[in-house]
């Protein structure tokens, strides 16, 4: 990637910073406190995670407004510019950054672009929801087509596209995003000390808040009431707090529930007979459906692949008949191969082959051109699509997502690999 493209943005910072009196910088707060009881009444969810957060005066180094998941940093020159459902607003964005765990989710990736995400990510909800006022002076990273996108998925697309586009003509970053690693005081090209102030967290610092967060997420929820929560963040909220099946769980139940049971007079049900009467047994049907798709676009190894398959067969093999579609993909599908209860020995030759990019939807558009419709369709996936996650109307799906445990697919249903 060029360093032309990838080049950091830079603060715009004014020649003489504007002073604030004593009173003056009062009635900033004030107008901070005040969108955070907006917000409490309006939208008591966000209002609630609001509020647990200390506010900083941190104008000797943020120039907007920044969160490291205990404090609200803010700028007394850029708060005297909003207005007070503009600071509702900001304050959600913040909230967002933390519940998403943006920051701490960045891992190797570019920092610029992974800014850049993280606020399309936080604004295209804000907006769905009605959260506040976007300030009118800055023009925010927010496009429509992100609408149930993941961080990931959103930086996933502008990785690819960053050699051909000007990332500086689609919008500002409305907030500077710490990741507690304390490039405190680092000199800048000026010579000023940039972060001078800015927050640092150990690693056990930063694990305590993520737990923290947690816990006042799954109370925010409760206070807010039922329907008060946006569902993005309500699925991460369930994967909390209710119990986590384990992959192979999720698996075997999966493939059985796709037995249908029927009743035949040819197995009477003995339990009737006492009564004299005799009702039909239950008849199970034998021939289980399934569709297999292995992600290998990188992140999966083979040996995790022939795991997964592994476990897949083991299940297949206590039938006494089914059908397996099998194939692999990363932008398109490749190595299709169907196996019955005949071929079962044959999955474990199956041959996995890695390629690069992932989309999701080739698997959909494969099946439907194929006329392939399981009883259910099974991914196993690193769960970074650069596109959507595919066609939830078609068929049954269920995510086996490796790498990341915070990554929740948007419909069907979700395991993670351990």
């Amino acid at each position: 990637m060029s360093n032309t493209v990838m080049k950091q943005e830079k603060v715009k910072k004014s020649a003489a910073p504007k002073e604030f009196s004593p009173a003056e910088k009062n009635k900033i707060l004030d107008k901070l406190i005040t969108a955070r009881v907006g917000l409490l009444l309006r939208h008591p969810f966000f209002g609630n995670l609001a509020t647990r957060m200390q506010l900083i005066d941190a104008s000797d180094w943020c120039s907007t407004l920044a969160t490291d998941g205990r404090n609200f940093y803010y700028n007394n020159e850029f708060v005297d510019k909003l207005k007070p459902k503009e600071a509702e607003f900001g304050f959600a964005h913040e909230v967002l950054h933390n519940v998403f765990d943006h920051m701490g989710r960045r891992e190797g990736r570019d920092p610029q672009l992974s800014n850049i995400a993280a606020d399309y990510a936080a604004n295209q909800i804000l907006k769905d929801e009605k959260i506040g006022e976007v300030p009118n002076f800055i023009k925010i990273y927010q496009d429509n087509k992100y609408r149930g996108w993941s961080y990931e998925q959103i930086y996933n697309e502008l990785y690819e596209k960053a050699e051909k586009i000007d990332l500086s003509q689609l919008g500002e970053l409305l907030d500077e995003h710490l990741d507690g690693e304390g490039d405190g005081d680092s000199e800048g090209e000026d010579g000023d000390k940039q972060g001078k102030g800015r927050p640092t967290l150990t690693a056990e610092e930063k694990k305590q808040i993520r737990d923290e967060i947690k816990e006042a997420m799954i109370a925010a929820a409760q206070s807010a009431g039922a329907g008060r929560v946006p569902a993005s963040l309500q699925r991460l909220i369930t994967d909390f707090t209710e119990p986590k099946m384990d992959w192979r769980q999720m698996l075997r139940m999966n493939i059985q529930s796709i037995m249908k049971s029927n009743f035949s007079f040819s197995r009477p049900n003995r339990k009737s007979q006492h009564c004299g009467a005799i009702l039909p047994g239950m008849m199970n049907e034998e021939t289980i459906d399934v569709s297999v798709a292995i992600d290998m676009s990188g992140s999966i190894s083979n040996q995790q692949a022939m795991d997964f398959l592994s476990e897949v067969k083991g299940i297949m093999d206590e039938y006494q008949d089914f059908k397996l579609d099998l194939w692999c993909f990363d932008t398109e599908v490749y190595g299709y191969k169907q196996f019955t209860g005949d071929t079962a020995d044959e999955i474990m030759e199956y041959e996995c082959k890695g390629g690069g990019g992932t989309d999701f939807d080739a698997n959909y558009d494969f099946m439907k051109h194929e006329g392939i419709e399981p009883k259910r369709f099974i991914m196993f996936t690193d769960g970074y699509p650069c596109g959507s996650w595919g066609d939830e109307n078609y068929c049954e799906s269920l995510f086996i997502i490796h790498g990341n445990d915070s990554i929740i697919a948007p419909f069907g249903q979700t395991a993670h690999y351990k």
